[in-house]
């Protein structure tokens, strides 16, 4: 008895080990881009896939601007990206994506203070429920109306220091995304409203960059929207406490680390001749078609005008409208 008994763990550890290590391709190392004299902003870089792209970013030698609400988070691991990387040139500033208002100011001051932009990461990202100051649902705003409306306010920076490049962290989530253009930044009815939220948020997502690029023809700025794969970072503090004891062996044999996370960001923020691919949707460090709603061009422009609209931008007030 005893002895089966052993035999079967015994069995079941080995095969646990073989499909951990199996499952997780080790990455390639790859030669460093020179990123020197550019200048990055990561959103969401003070944990998980943010931190791992900002250090690699450092790495190459760009200057980082971390933007992140927690200035205690932000400041700590700013400073432990400067010392792992000997850059003196990595520094926090504030931007809480859930609130409109802090958006603008961020781009004021970043505007300001930073006479360069090439490479906008738009990565910070939530799957928790809630609502904004603004009134929209939170994973909605945090995930797509505050990146679109700081995206919108770094553009002719972005178009002055081309050439350029944006990339939107998406997810394979926007598979079971759905947008209805009326009730768009209110969260969804239904018992999964949280989770419907966050993969509208991620359709929505691809959808900007295939529509920014429409808008970008002829100038020097190119955008992505990438899948990081399944990563294991703090996206998953939502997850309710009696999932978690169900979620923590999966997550630990399948997703992958925040640093193999950040690589198809970094390929498309750094990678040479991309640029044809601007608007297109990546994995694996790979172009991948999205869901055919992400390759929705009437939907495309239909959610920018709507967006523009919702973050109060586009029409000035008081214009006469069509």
């Amino acid at each position: 008895g005893m002895g089966w008994a052993l035999l079967g763990v015994g069995l079941l550890l080995a095969l646990y080990t073989l499909l951990r290590h199996g499952l997780r391709r080790v990455p390639l190392p790859c030669a460093r881009p020179e990123l020197r004299g550019r200048t990055a902003i990561v959103t969401g870089g003070s944990g998980g896939i943010g931190a791992a792209t900002a250090l690699e970013l450092a790495r190459c030698g760009a200057r980082v601007v971390l933007a992140t609400r927690s200035a205690a988070r932000g400041e700590a691991a700013a400073r432990r990206i400067r010392t792992e990387t000997g850059n003196p040139e990595v520094r926090f500033m504030h931007l809480d994506l859930a609130s409109l208002r802090s958006v603008r100011a961020f781009a004021s001051t970043f505007l300001r203070q930073e006479p360069h932009l090439h490479l906008l990461i738009n990565n910070a990202g939530v799957n928790g429920g809630g609502t904004t100051e603004d009134g929209f649902s939170l994973p909605f705003q945090v995930n797509h109306l505050g990146h679109f409306l700081l995206t919108q306010l770094l553009l002719e920076r972005l178009q002055s220091c081309g050439p350029s490049r944006v990339v939107i962290v998406a997810s394979s989530a926007h598979c079971a995304g759905r947008l209805h253009l009326d009730t768009l930044g209110q969260p969804p009815p239904g018992l999964l409203s949280t989770f419907q939220d966050y993969c509208d948020s991620k359709l929505a997502n691809v959808l900007h960059a295939r529509e920014l690029a429409t808008r970008l023809q002829g100038t020097r700025v190119t955008c992505y929207a990438v899948h990081p794969g399944f990563v294991n970072t703090e996206l998953f503090r939502h997850v309710p406490p009696w999932l978690k004891p169900l979620f923590l062996p999966l997550a630990w044999l399948f997703f992958s680390d925040a640093a193999e996370g950040a690589r198809t960001s970094l390929h498309c923020a750094t990678h040479e001749d991309l640029e044809r691919f601007s608007g297109r949707y990546f994995a694996n460090c790979h172009l991948q078609e999205p869901w055919p709603p992400a390759r929705d061009d009437r939907l495309a422009r239909a959610l920018w005008e709507a967006s523009e609209r919702l973050v109060g931008l586009g029409e000035p007030p008081g214009s006469p409208s069509p």
